[in-house]
């Protein structure tokens, strides 16, 4: 597997695997209707291409064969969905296709932020994760996370509560 930064050259398949990584994993949960907005606005090119062009978000694909199979997305500063505290990273997604969960993919993105963060001496990463999302909740306390608030979270026209986490770092 190869985990490598994502540039406006892949804002294609960027669309591709986070439309069919977010169908695939919250489709079953949440209407028709729902998703089809929430898809169309987050995954459109112009707001993937604000958003990987924007200096506090980075982006990574994990590759294995040669074939996307997940990616990453980080936040800092004014591009964090919530804290905005210069002292922190989010880590706003981690999706990876349901036939490579379980393989580690996941833990090999989470790395990476780690990494990232550790090396930009943040005091803390922090996320929002579905209250749902019970698999994702519990990778996050595997990996030494803990809940320390909650917000909401709009799915097209459904108003969801996300749990929010944090690993402090210092």
């Amino acid at each position: 597997m190869k985990i490598r930064k994502i540039t406006l050259n892949d804002i294609q398949e960027l669309k591709k695997i986070g439309i069919y990584t977010f169908t695939e994993t919250f489709s079953s949960q949440n209407s028709k209707e729902d998703m089809t907005q929430y898809l169309e606005s987050q995954f459109s090119i112009e707001n993937l291409k604000t958003q990987l062009t924007d200096p506090n978000s980075d982006f990574f694909f994990v590759e294995h064969d040669g074939k996307t199979i997940g990616y990453l997305k980080i936040n800092l500063g004014a591009a964090q969905t919530d804290i905005k505290d210069e002292n922190a990273l989010e880590i706003e997604r981690i999706y990876v296709i349901k036939a490579y969960q379980g393989q580690k993919t996941g833990q090999k993105l989470f790395n990476k932020a780690l990494e990232i963060a550790e090396k930009l001496n943040v005091d803390f990463v922090w996320l929002g994760v579905w209250e749902k999302n019970f698999k994702a909740i519990q990778f996050y306390k595997k990996n030494g996370f803990i809940e320390f608030n909650r917000h909401s979270f709009k799915l097209g026209n459904d108003l969801q509560t996300d749990i929010m986490m944090k690993l402090n770092l210092s």
